[in-house]
């Protein structure tokens, strides 16, 4: 009996170690990266059994787990690539790239409401045309040229400001604070260049058109949470569409798909566009028409315990033909533009 109480012991201990430690795959929150960690495993037990992006039913939901102290990555990055060709076959290439960096520190968390401050870290946008590139980044020194001055100014006093935001654990952002002192210190920027208080006012109002709480509050909501609240299958297909003209006459469709839930991430394919379009003017004999359209591919992934965005890569070409004709003879003018649009680049 002694013998096997003392078997049984030794079980009972083995078990136990097993139980101490686990490895779990998570997304590093300063980072983006994934990466794999040995934690407790009574804490993976927890986790797994409640993640922000679960499964009820057949059905996958996304709220938020974010944790008190943390800081979650959202760095956007939008390269395009233009090739205009005109009538003769000469081509003219350009390339643009800009990068905002920011990051989301969770405050505090009361309720399933998120206190959390929104740092606005760095900026930067280059240009390439003709062999030539120029650039303007606010982590480096004001650039030399006279029309690239008020950019980095403009763009120097945006970053390193803080703006309060609240979010519910579903995503919602409820309220974005703090623009004023930003304004205020973008006016003061504005003013060691130019003088004349009309034209300092003029910028200042525009910036105010586009940085601003309904504008952030709608492109959190948009960007951070994607999928439906009523929930999808894997599988399943979803679609939204929004406004690409001001009149609101041509529509960008944006096609989800829930891919998979799985090892600690949650990706979501992406399609659509704008189907191809022509308009047509005539003036006596001649005919000018203008065809465009857009189509989209891409990725986009979560992490599955904190329902952070972790990784986003889309493709976009957006393609324009002008055309000039006289019932004989025409002119035509080709515009392509590929363009790369990601969230935290760096966390593929």
């Amino acid at each position: 009996m002694k013998n096997i109480a003392a078997i049984a012991l030794i079980s009972i201990a083995l078990v136990s170690c097993k139980k101490e430690t686990a490895k779990i795959t998570k997304v590093d929150p300063k980072t983006g990266k994934t990466i794999t960690v040995e934690v407790p495993a009574d804490s993976v037990a927890k986790v797994e059994a409640n993640p922000a992006i679960k499964d009820s039913a057949g059905i996958y939901r996304q709220t938020f787990k974010l944790e008190k102290g943390k800081t979650y990555p959202l760095t956007t990055y939008q390269r395009d690539v233009k090739t205009m060709t005109d009538p003769k076959g000469k081509t003219l290439n350009g390339i643009s790239e800009s990068t905002d960096e920011m990051t989301f520190t969770v405050n505090d968390v009361k309720g399933n409401v998120y206190d959390i401050t929104l740092n606005l870290i760095a900026k930067r946008n280059s240009q390439t045309s003709q062999g030539k590139t120029v650039v303007v980044d606010t982590k480096q020194p004001i650039p030399k040229e006279d029309d690239l001055k008020m950019i980095w100014n403009i763009n120097r006093a945006l970053t390193g400001n803080k703006l309060s935001m609240k979010m519910d654990d579903k995503g919602k952002v409820i309220s974005i604070t703090g623009f004023e002192p930003v304004y205020t210190k973008v006016a003061n920027a504005v003013g060691t260049l130019i003088k004349d208080a009309d034209q300092k006012a003029g910028i200042v109002a525009s910036l105010k058109e586009t940085f601003n709480e309904k504008v952030l509050r709608d492109q959190f909501n948009k960007n951070l949470t994607i999928i439906p609240k009523k929930g999808v299958k894997i599988g399943e297909k979803w679609s939204t569409s929004e406004n690409a003209d001001a009149g609101g006459k041509i529509k960008v469709t944006s096609n989800y798909v829930l891919k998979s839930v799985g090892n600690g991430i949650a990706e979501i394919s992406v399609t659509g566009g704008i189907p191809k379009k022509t308009e047509k003017q005539a003036q006596g004999p001649v005919t000018h028409s203008l065809s465009s359209e857009l189509t989209q591919n891409g990725t986009i992934k979560f992490d599955e315990n904190t329902g952070w965005i972790t990784n986003q890569n889309i493709n976009v070409k957006t393609t324009q033909v002008e055309t000039i004709s006289d019932g004989k003879q025409s002119q035509s003018m080709q515009s392509v533009t590929n363009s790369s649009v990601m969230v935290n680049p760096s966390a593929k």
